[in-house]
C-alpha cells in the first residue's frame, strides 16, 4: 500500500480533470500520445509483475486475469469483457466502464487513451510482440463496448 490512510486509489473525477488540464496546456494530440505512452508503460510493468511475459495462456484466461487486475477487484480502470483473435494478425479487446469514457456525454469524441495504452502494454509484454493499437468502437458513439484492436507489426529485414 502506497498510502496508509487513503489507500492506493484516487478519484476518477481528479484523473479526468488532469486529462482536461493536460489537453488545455498541451493540446489533444500531445495529451493522447502522452497518456497512451503512460498506459503502455503501466501495462508492461503490470505484465512483468504478474509474470505474464512470454506467457502461453489462452486469450480467455488473459481476459479473466486482466479483468481481475483492472476491474472491480483491482484498480478499477475498466472491465475487460473479452479478448479474441480475429485472425492471425488482429487481437480485439472488449471493455466497459472505462476510466476515459466515464462521465462523458453520448456523442463525445473522447478516446480511451490511457486504458488503450495499459492493455496494449500488457499484450505486447505477454506475447513478446510489437503491436499497433487503436480504439475502434466506443460506448460514447453507439457501441456496446469500448473496443481496442491490436495489429501485429511485422518488420522487413533487409
Amino acid at each position: 500500500m502506497l498510502r496508509p490512510i487513503l489507500g492506493d486509489f484516487s478519484s476518477i473525477i481528479c484523473f479526468k480533470a488532469a486529462i482536461t488540464g493536460m489537453e488545455e496546456a498541451l493540446g489533444e494530440k500531445a495529451t493522447a500520445i502522452a497518456l497512451t505512452a503512460a498506459g503502455r508503460y503501466r501495462g508492461k510493468t503490470l505484465a512483468q509483475e504478474l509474470n505474464l511475459a512470454n506467457s502461453s495462456m489462452s486469450l480467455e484466461e488473459l481476459a479473466d486475469k486482466l479483468d481481475h487486475v483492472f476491474g472491480k477487484d483491482g484498480t478499477r480502470l475498466c472491465i475487460v469483457e473479452k479478448i479474441f483473435q480475429e485472425d492471425n494478425e488482429v487481437i480485439k479487446v472488449y471493455t466497459s466502464e472505462t476510466l476515459c469514457s466515464a462521465g462523458e456525454p453520448q456523442g463525445s469524441q473522447r478516446k480511451c487513451t490511457y486504458t488503450l495504452g495499459a492493455i496494449w502494454g500488457v499484450l505486447e509484454e505477454t506475447f513478446n510482440q510489437r503491436l499497433q493499437g487503436k480504439h475502434t468502437e466506443s460506448i460514447l458513439r453507439g457501441g456496446n463496448y469500448d473496443v481496442f484492436e491490436f495489429t501485429k507489426l511485422s518488420y522487413l529485414v533487409v
